[in-house]
């Protein structure tokens, strides 16, 4: 993780096919199209970037209730280790709550964060034993400073005393840091 500023003018994004608005994409063999869900913003193909921190949302299929956080957690954290020695993926902080879960990860510049995250979804789901257990898609944002990275962090980590499960949010036991990520 360089310490340099991040020199925001390098950042070039990747327009979607122009193929969106068409009913039916399967000639063009498009899987940006194929994949849409409906009433979500279209997501940009490809972020160039030397290496972004995403802060990353994904909730379980109609709020459900993840069956157990303790195999979950134990899921994200084994998937987090072996992002970093296979795969070069950094997992820094997470939070798991009741029916969503939080994280913040950077990857090398060939990172694809949907294909990351539809692993981890289908890792933390044999852990637990629950199929179908997500809700297509997730909620991504680049992080572009330090004190950015702060913030969400402060946030995410005040869930569980927002939703009353524990009264200190240090008690929470769904919770922990994979990789130490100090700045965005």
């Amino acid at each position: 993780m360089s310490s340099r500023a991040w020199d925001v003018s390098r950042v070039v994004a990747v327009a979607p096919p122009a193929c969106i608005a068409a009913d039916d994409c399967s000639r063009h063999g498009c899987l940006y199209c194929e994949q849409m869900i409906k009433d979500r913003p279209h997501r940009l193909d490809l972020i160039y970037f030397r290496s972004p921190l995403f802060f990353v949302t994904f909730c379980t299929r109609d709020r459900t209730k993840i069956p157990s956080l303790h195999l979950a957690r134990d899921a994200l954290e084994s998937y987090g280790r072996l992002g970093v020695l296979n795969f070069n993926v950094a997992v820094g902080r997470y939070v798991i709550m009741p029916d969503h879960v939080h994280l913040f990860v950077r990857g090398d510049p060939g990172f694809v964060l949907s294909k990351w995250v539809s692993g981890l979804k289908r890792a933390m789901s044999l852990a637990v034993e629950k199929h179908r257990l997500w809700q297509p898609g997730f909620f991504d944002h680049v992080l572009r400073s330090a004190e950015s990275y702060s913030e969400k962090w402060h946030y995410v980590r005040e869930n569980p005393v927002r939703a009353e499960l524990v009264d200190d949010a240090a008690k929470w036991p769904y919770q922990g840091e994979v990789v130490l990520i100090d700045r965005a």
